[in-house]
């Protein structure tokens, strides 16, 4: 069996705050998380990881012999994946500089400086190979521009050999043979149309009356649709999300919630985050200009190429009824949103307040507000994922301005 060790490069800044609290391979896009698209590819492999030094007590490396490395920003294909299997022990990949992984020893890993010793592999250099199949996850937005491809990759691997439940008399179908429902689903009295691509809709899930869903799309295990949502194309609802109203072209990484009425369109929304009633965002400038978004690692706005881009928000936000965000908003881990009127594009990390200003979320009511969310799905944070938390907490004081001397 292969044994993957999914590493962080140095661009993982860029992928903030989504980064903050995961490895890249930990994030969602399309149905899978990228480390569960690898190690399914490499017929279930084991997998351990290189990180940040702060994640690294919850996500542990565990070696081999022979270890197979992953750059944990690489989307898989089978291009990819063919020429990783085709490398001998000590041989690596390179793209434009960029270390795409290799076959290492247990003694080119430096566990204490979480690190690999790549000087002195051999290195095959693919730099001319077709860019089309070296998808790298370079900044948040990213993941809702793949995400509608990324459905269908994974659909079509998640499905293979499987046999989709039936949906009842009571929907009405389209393209039904590119609707896929697993065990345990609930599907009443809802509109689903696959022309233009797969709906997969995971264990457990339920999808209530009146919904209209149009593929590509992914409903997580456990998901909940809510009665009359309108959920278009490109847009994945991970584990244990509820969904209600209007949204188009977005990520739920797992277990939060937009429940109510309101729009959410090209945007991602991290884990364990509670959109307040009728909280809308904006992903067309009222000019049609060019989106600006903050990046983490220049500490400026840039422009992102795109026209349409909403809002990114980093795990454990929430808002309150009736919030409202600019086009190309960024929300940092924990921050707590309320008020009238639009806040700024940049919202720091454990930020509490809105339009007429902030204050630090002290961390002792973040980490009670988490836990109370948690519970209610029987779960609680860990020591590490405290640790990492008040990690995060410390270092992002350096952005919230209002800290600063």
């Amino acid at each position: 069996m292969s044994h993957l060790i999914f590493f962080d490069d140095d661009k993982w800044k860029s992928i903030l705050p989504l980064t903050y609290l995961k490895p890249a391979c930990e994030l969602r896009v399309g149905i899978l998380t990228i480390a569960e698209k690898w190690k399914l590819l490499f017929d279930d492999a084991t997998h351990g990881y290189i990180t940040n030094d702060y994640l690294s007590h919850k996500y542990k490396i565990s070696l081999e012999d022979t270890n197979i490395a992953i750059n944990g920003r690489l989307l898989p294909n089978a291009n990819v994946i063919s020429l990783i299997k085709r490398l001998q022990p000590n041989q690596g990949l390179l793209y434009q500089d960029i270390f795409i992984g290799g076959i290492l020893s247990k003694e080119q890993f430096d566990i204490e400086n979480q690190d690999i010793h790549i000087d002195d592999m051999e290195m095959i250099d693919i730099s001319s190979y077709d860019s089309r199949d070296l998808i790298f996850v370079e900044r948040p937005q990213d993941l809702f521009l793949f995400n509608s491809s990324e459905i269908v990759k994974d659909y079509n691997l998640v499905t293979q050999g499987k046999k989709s439940a039936t949906l009842n008399s009571t929907n009405r179908t389209y393209g039904l043979e590119k609707i896929f429902v697993e065990e345990g689903a609930k599907v009443d009295f809802s509109i689903l149309n696959a022309s233009d691509g797969p709906i997969y809709i995971g264990k457990d899930a339920v999808i209530l009356e009146n919904s209209v869903i149009k593929g590509p799309v992914c409903i997580g295990d456990n998901a909940v649709v809510k009665v009359g949502a309108k959920i278009y194309q490109g847009t994945t609802l991970g584990p244990y999300c509820k969904v209600g109203g209007e949204v188009k072209k977005s990520v739920f990484q797992g277990y939060s919630s937009k429940a109510h009425d309101g729009y959410l369109g090209d945007s991602v929304i991290g884990e364990w985050c509670n959109l307040g009633a009728d909280t809308n965002c904006s992903n067309l400038k009222n000019n049609y200009s060019e989106v600006k978004t903050y990046n983490y690692k220049s500490k400026e706005f840039e422009l992102t190429g795109l026209q349409f881009c909403g809002i990114i928000l980093g795990d454990h936000c929430k808002t309150g009824i009736n919030s409202m965000f600019n086009t190309g908003s960024v929300v940092g881990v924990s921050s707590n949103l309320f008020g009238a009127s639009f806040p700024p594009k940049f919202i720091p990390s454990f930020s509490w307040g809105g339009s007429e200003g902030f204050e630090t979320y002290t961390f002792a009511k973040a980490m009670d507000t988490i836990n109370r969310s948690m519970q209610r799905k029987g779960l609680r944070l860990s020591h590490d994922e405290i640790e990492i938390l008040k990690f995060v907490f410390e270092v992002s004081k350096q952005r919230r301005s209002w800290e600063v001397s």
